[in-house]
């Protein structure tokens, strides 16, 4: 798969996200939105199998390409930085689906985002934006709300849950439900029992945090859940 490094400029923060085109005209485009780790081998393996079934990727780089490769703390203290100031985010956030848009062989129209952990409150937070993405999907993400004025929510919307992640309970879950439907929102809430956070990724548990673990069962029936969802938005 061919692979580009895309530079951006975030107020002063050298940013590089990493493009995977399809290797045929593409049948739309998806932002990837990594965990709180950042750009990995993870998130390139989705790439590669967005390309297989005629997307483009880009994988959004939040933090910088200096934290590349960085120690949980570094990047936990990074996440909490940005999580700080949720208004920043969302435009951080406006600004990767710009540069999205301006790449070569993006259809401006057909353009959905993914997100994992805390690249799935990113995904709600562009959302919530009212940004014109035909769709967002949220693996094992955080829900909560930015706390900013609320905005009609065009894009569908879909969130993989693990019912036991400590990091979002069941009320949590109930909110961001009441939460969409006030926004007017087509969306899905998919809950899988017995299941924690960070179920997507296999190497989950080196976190070294209860409750965070790889699960093959969940991984599998989300990731075909997505398939049948960016099926619908570019179908």
């Amino acid at each position: 798969m061919s692979e580009q490094n895309i530079p951006h400029d975030f107020r002063g923060e050298a940013l590089e996200h990493v493009f995977m085109p399809a290797s045929d005209q593409a049948d739309g485009t998806v932002i990837i939105v990594p965990t709180v780790m950042g750009i990995t081998d993870l998130e390139r393996g989705f790439a590669a199998q967005l390309n297989a079934r005629g997307l483009n990727a880009l994988i959004a780089d939040l933090f910088g390409k200096q934290f590349r490769g960085a120690d949980r703390d570094t990047m936990f203290g990074e996440m909490g930085r940005l999580k700080g100031d949720r208004a920043a985010l969302r435009d951080r956030m406006l600004e990767v689906l710009e540069v999205t848009r301006q790449q070569q062989g993006v259809a401006t129209d057909r353009i959905a985002a993914i997100g994992f952990c805390f690249g799935g409150l990113c995904v709600l937070d562009l959302a919530r934006a009212g940004a014109e993405v035909a769709g967002v999907a949220s693996f094992h993400g955080l829900f909560d709300p930015p706390g900013l004025d609320r905005q009609p929510i065009s894009a569908k919307v879909v969130a993989y849950h693990g019912w036991d992640d400590p990091m979002v309970p069941p009320e949590a879950v109930v909110a961001l439900g009441q939460e969409l439907t006030e926004a007017g929102c087509d969306w899905q809430i998919h809950a899988y029992g017995h299941v924690g956070h960070g179920f997507t990724n296999p190497q989950a548990h080196q976190i070294g945090i209860e409750g965070v673990a790889y699960d093959e069962a969940a991984a599998r029936r989300s990731w075909a859940s997505l398939n049948l969802f960016l099926d619908e938005l570019f179908g």
